[in-house]
């Protein structure tokens, strides 16, 4: 069913057609649809423990798809174990000049360079203050800084954001991997990261000592980092007691393309991604040693993508575009794989 609803999709201009399935999807809040949903859509129980949360299966919604939690509820019907909402940032912005997303057909990718487009933190606290939470399934967000914000005043739209959301999901994400704001990537340098990560620890004691309750904090990491930079990065978050790392963000790397778009600036994701970021998890689940789980990323278009990053270490594993070129039955089939609990 979904090639022929895919195959009129790809006929819409990317941006448009995922502003379309987000308003179809956002209709998964409302009965029956939402009964259809979870009939067409249920995954088997698989319950994972990662970060002092339960997950009811370890597939979950990548940041991107839904920057402004319009359709979380719907979105819980299709079978995630975990959503994560965002990239969230702390005033609205419009992003960068569309087009800005291009899909690579014949990679089974897409390029985007979106820029953190959305309403802003304010929009988004009342959303999620007002949601009927889906039960059993983890609701995580993704936090941006703005553009406009100097590189060096970061850490103010961090915690603004911290103590904005730590009471209304189940973690927060810090994205500074995303390629598509100017010199964000350079936070997860040692010096920046660790000013960053510190002001963060410090802030969510306080809010601990204020009885606002524990949210666990995860980073969210670059594939094009250097050896060098990935074990400097994961020294600062193991350090600053962050409670664990997505890896991976969009990469910079175009080789092996087929596409025209392949020049496209931005950062791509799906299939080409799938080697890169199998070598990122590899290289961090060696370094963190079991010390925080790690969440994996990036061209996982398959179960069996899946399977062998859990295989590899990941506590979980997430999808975005995959769901573009496959459905979102690929949830399901995934956790099917799996196997039973053990």
């Amino acid at each position: 069913m979904y090639k022929l609803v895919r195959s009129l999709l790809f006929q819409l201009e990317p941006e448009t057609a995922h502003a379309l399935t987000l308003q179809l999807v956002r209709m998964g809040a409302v009965q029956p649809v939402r009964s259809l949903l979870q009939r067409m859509y249920a995954a088997p129980a698989r319950p994972v423990q990662a970060f002092g949360l339960t997950f009811k299966n370890p597939v979950g919604l990548a940041a991107g798809y839904d920057k402004d939690g319009l359709a979380v509820r719907g979105l819980s019907a299709l079978g995630f174990g975990h959503i994560e909402v965002g990239t969230v940032t702390l005033r609205p912005q419009p992003g960068t000049p569309r087009p800005r997303v291009f899909r690579l057909v014949e990679d089974q990718a897409v390029i985007n360079r979106m820029g953190f487009p959305g309403r802003g933190a304010d929009v988004v606290v009342r959303r999620l203050s007002s949601l009927r939470r889906p039960p059993s399934v983890v609701i995580g967000l993704n936090l941006g800084k703005n553009k406009d914000t100097p590189l060096e005043e970061a850490s103010r739209d961090y915690l603004s954001l911290l103590r904005m959301f730590t009471a209304l999901v189940d973690y927060l994400t810090i994205n500074i991997s995303s390629p598509n704001t100017v010199g964000l990537r350079r936070l997860q340098g040692r010096e920046l990261l660790e000013q960053l990560l510190g002001a963060i620890a410090t802030e969510r004691e306080q809010i601990q000592l204020g009885r606002g309750g524990y949210c666990p904090v995860l980073v969210k990491l670059a594939p094009d980092l250097t050896n060098e930079e990935l074990g400097d990065a994961i020294g600062v978050i193991l350090d600053q007691g962050m409670d664990g790392i997505i890896a991976t963000n969009t990469t910079l790397a175009r080789e092996g393309l087929q596409s025209t778009l392949r020049a496209q600036t931005g950062g791509l994701s799906g299939n080409p991604l799938r080697a890169r970021s199998e070598e990122m998890l590899q290289k961090i689940v060696r370094r963190v040693n079991g010390q925080v789980p790690v969440i994996s990323v990036g061209g996982i278009m398959t179960p069996e993508d899946a399977k062998r990053r859990l295989e590899m270490g990941a506590a979980l594993v997430q999808v975005y575009t995959g769901l573009v070129y496959h459905g979102p039955g690929l949830v399901r089939e995934i956790v099917k794989s799996l196997g039973p609990a053990a």
